[in-house]
Protein backbone atom coordinates (compact mmCIF):
# COMPACT_ATOMS: atom_id res chain seq x y z
CA UNK A 1 0.00 0.00 0.00
CA UNK A 2 1.40 3.26 -1.11
CA UNK A 3 2.21 5.54 2.05
CA UNK A 4 1.69 10.01 1.58
CA UNK A 5 5.13 11.71 2.68
CA UNK A 6 4.24 15.41 4.13
CA UNK A 7 6.38 17.58 2.96
CA UNK A 8 4.64 20.81 4.71
CA UNK A 9 6.23 20.24 7.77
CA UNK A 10 10.23 20.29 6.69
CA UNK A 11 9.33 22.95 3.76
CA UNK A 12 7.65 25.67 6.43
CA UNK A 13 10.87 24.73 8.92
CA UNK A 14 13.34 25.26 5.95
CA UNK A 15 10.85 29.01 4.41
CA UNK A 16 11.49 30.45 8.73
CA UNK A 17 14.68 28.97 8.79
CA UNK A 18 15.59 31.82 5.13
CA UNK A 19 13.42 34.05 6.49
CA UNK A 20 15.43 34.33 9.80
CA UNK A 21 18.77 33.85 8.06
CA UNK A 22 17.51 36.97 5.67
CA UNK A 23 16.57 39.51 8.68
CA UNK A 24 19.64 38.81 10.28
CA UNK A 25 21.97 39.75 7.46
CA UNK A 26 19.15 42.96 6.79
CA UNK A 27 19.75 43.64 10.26
CA UNK A 28 23.82 43.71 9.82
CA UNK A 29 22.96 45.43 6.53
CA UNK A 30 21.34 48.29 8.58
CA UNK A 31 24.19 48.32 10.86
CA UNK A 32 26.61 48.81 8.76
CA UNK A 33 24.98 51.78 7.05
CA UNK A 34 24.55 53.59 10.19
CA UNK A 35 28.26 52.93 11.28
CA UNK A 36 29.29 54.07 7.77
CA UNK A 37 26.92 57.11 7.75
CA UNK A 38 28.70 58.24 11.48
CA UNK A 39 32.05 57.53 9.86
CA UNK A 40 31.53 59.81 7.13
CA UNK A 41 30.16 62.58 9.49
CA UNK A 42 32.77 62.13 11.64
CA UNK A 43 35.89 62.79 8.68
CA UNK A 44 33.53 65.40 7.34
CA UNK A 45 33.34 67.04 10.70
CA UNK A 46 37.23 66.66 11.17
CA UNK A 47 38.03 67.79 7.16
CA UNK A 48 35.75 71.05 7.87
CA UNK A 49 37.97 71.46 11.82
CA UNK A 50 40.78 71.89 9.89
CA UNK A 51 39.83 74.18 7.11
CA UNK A 52 38.89 76.65 10.25
CA UNK A 53 42.59 76.70 10.49
CA UNK A 54 44.34 80.19 11.06
CA UNK A 55 47.52 79.04 10.58
CA UNK A 56 50.27 75.78 10.45
CA UNK A 57 50.67 75.92 14.76
CA UNK A 58 46.25 75.98 15.12
CA UNK A 59 46.05 73.28 11.95
CA UNK A 60 48.46 71.10 14.37
CA UNK A 61 46.69 71.76 17.09
CA UNK A 62 43.17 71.19 15.57
CA UNK A 63 44.45 67.45 14.06
CA UNK A 64 46.37 66.55 17.52
CA UNK A 65 44.01 67.72 19.81
CA UNK A 66 40.48 67.84 17.97
CA UNK A 67 40.38 65.10 15.75
CA UNK A 68 40.90 62.34 18.35
CA UNK A 69 37.16 63.73 19.49
CA UNK A 70 35.46 64.28 16.46
CA UNK A 71 36.93 60.83 15.24
CA UNK A 72 36.72 58.90 18.41
CA UNK A 73 40.07 57.58 18.66
CA UNK A 74 42.57 58.22 21.39
CA UNK A 75 45.72 59.16 19.72
CA UNK A 76 46.54 61.29 16.47
CA UNK A 77 50.14 62.01 15.22
CA UNK A 78 51.15 63.54 12.20
CA UNK A 79 54.91 63.18 11.08
CA UNK A 80 56.13 65.25 8.18
CA UNK A 81 59.60 65.28 6.14
CA UNK A 82 61.10 68.85 5.37
CA UNK A 83 64.16 69.06 3.52
CA UNK A 84 66.89 67.78 5.78
CA UNK A 85 64.94 67.45 8.86
CA UNK A 86 62.07 65.24 10.30
CA UNK A 87 59.16 65.83 12.69
CA UNK A 88 56.35 64.44 14.34
CA UNK A 89 53.46 66.34 15.81
CA UNK A 90 50.95 65.13 18.66
CA UNK A 91 49.15 66.00 21.48
CA UNK A 92 52.47 66.97 23.19
CA UNK A 93 53.86 68.96 21.17
CA UNK A 94 56.35 68.63 18.24
CA UNK A 95 59.32 66.67 18.50
CA UNK A 96 62.49 66.06 15.70
CA UNK A 97 62.67 62.21 14.08
CA UNK A 98 65.69 61.19 12.26
CA UNK A 99 64.91 62.02 8.71
CA UNK A 100 66.26 58.56 7.65
CA UNK A 101 63.95 57.08 9.98
CA UNK A 102 61.05 59.15 8.70
CA UNK A 103 61.55 58.60 5.11
CA UNK A 104 61.33 54.47 5.61
CA UNK A 105 58.40 54.27 7.82
CA UNK A 106 56.74 56.30 4.75
CA UNK A 107 58.10 54.47 2.29
CA UNK A 108 56.28 51.71 3.96
CA UNK A 109 52.81 52.92 3.66
CA UNK A 110 51.08 52.85 0.27
CA UNK A 111 47.75 55.04 0.56
CA UNK A 112 46.32 53.47 3.22
CA UNK A 113 46.95 50.90 5.63
CA UNK A 114 44.72 49.53 8.33
CA UNK A 115 45.54 47.08 11.12
CA UNK A 116 45.54 45.94 14.45
CA UNK A 117 48.55 46.14 16.69
CA UNK A 118 50.12 44.76 20.39
CA UNK A 119 51.84 48.15 20.25
CA UNK A 120 51.01 50.97 18.62
CA UNK A 121 52.77 52.76 15.62
CA UNK A 122 56.10 54.10 17.29
CA UNK A 123 54.82 57.47 15.28
CA UNK A 124 52.53 57.74 18.50
CA UNK A 125 55.09 58.21 20.60
CA UNK A 126 54.18 57.57 24.27
CA UNK A 127 50.93 56.61 23.54
CA UNK A 128 52.03 54.08 21.28
CA UNK A 129 51.80 50.92 24.58
CA UNK A 130 48.38 51.86 24.64
CA UNK A 131 47.31 51.49 20.66
CA UNK A 132 45.45 48.20 19.42
CA UNK A 133 44.07 49.46 16.28
CA UNK A 134 45.58 51.71 13.86
CA UNK A 135 45.56 53.56 10.24
CA UNK A 136 48.14 54.43 8.75
CA UNK A 137 48.06 57.63 5.46
CA UNK A 138 50.33 58.79 3.75
CA UNK A 139 50.49 62.33 3.23
CA UNK A 140 51.09 63.75 0.08
CA UNK A 141 51.14 60.51 -1.92
CA UNK A 142 50.51 62.06 -5.29
CA UNK A 143 53.13 64.71 -5.44
CA UNK A 144 50.43 67.27 -4.24
CA UNK A 145 52.69 68.32 -1.21
CA UNK A 146 55.79 69.11 -1.25
CA UNK A 147 57.16 67.04 1.74
CA UNK A 148 56.21 63.72 2.15
CA UNK A 149 54.27 62.37 5.61
CA UNK A 150 51.85 59.92 7.38
CA UNK A 151 49.13 60.54 9.47
CA UNK A 152 48.61 58.01 12.50
CA UNK A 153 45.37 57.09 14.01
CA UNK A 154 44.82 55.05 16.65
CA UNK A 155 42.80 53.70 19.38
CA UNK A 156 42.80 51.58 22.69
CA UNK A 157 40.35 49.37 21.08
CA UNK A 158 41.14 46.18 19.12
CA UNK A 159 38.43 46.60 16.48
CA UNK A 160 37.63 44.54 12.79
CA UNK A 161 38.77 46.86 10.26
CA UNK A 162 36.62 47.19 7.50
CA UNK A 163 39.38 48.09 5.02
CA UNK A 164 37.68 48.63 1.03
CA UNK A 165 35.42 50.97 2.49
CA UNK A 166 37.13 52.54 5.86
CA UNK A 167 40.17 53.14 3.29
CA UNK A 168 38.20 54.97 0.74
CA UNK A 169 37.34 57.15 3.60
CA UNK A 170 40.92 57.57 5.22
CA UNK A 171 42.79 58.81 1.78
CA UNK A 172 40.23 61.30 1.59
CA UNK A 173 40.78 62.69 5.20
CA UNK A 174 44.55 62.24 3.64
CA UNK A 175 43.79 63.77 0.68
CA UNK A 176 42.30 66.62 2.63
CA UNK A 177 45.24 67.36 5.12
CA UNK A 178 47.15 67.21 1.85
CA UNK A 179 45.60 70.35 0.67
CA UNK A 180 45.67 71.85 4.14
CA UNK A 181 49.38 71.41 4.55
CA UNK A 182 50.14 73.09 1.39
CA UNK A 183 47.90 76.36 2.07
CA UNK A 184 50.37 76.94 4.97
CA UNK A 185 53.82 75.46 3.87
CA UNK A 186 53.42 76.41 -0.09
Amino acid sequence: MARVIKFEDHALARLRARCAAAEEANQDLIAFARGHSGAVSSIHAAVLAGLEADDLDHLFHIVTQEWPLLLGLDAVALALSVGERGFRVDSSGVQLVEPLLLSRLIDEVDGVVLRSAERGHPLFGPACDLIRAEALIRIGLDDSLPLPGLLVLGQRQEQSLDTRHGSELLMFLGHSLAAMLKRWIS
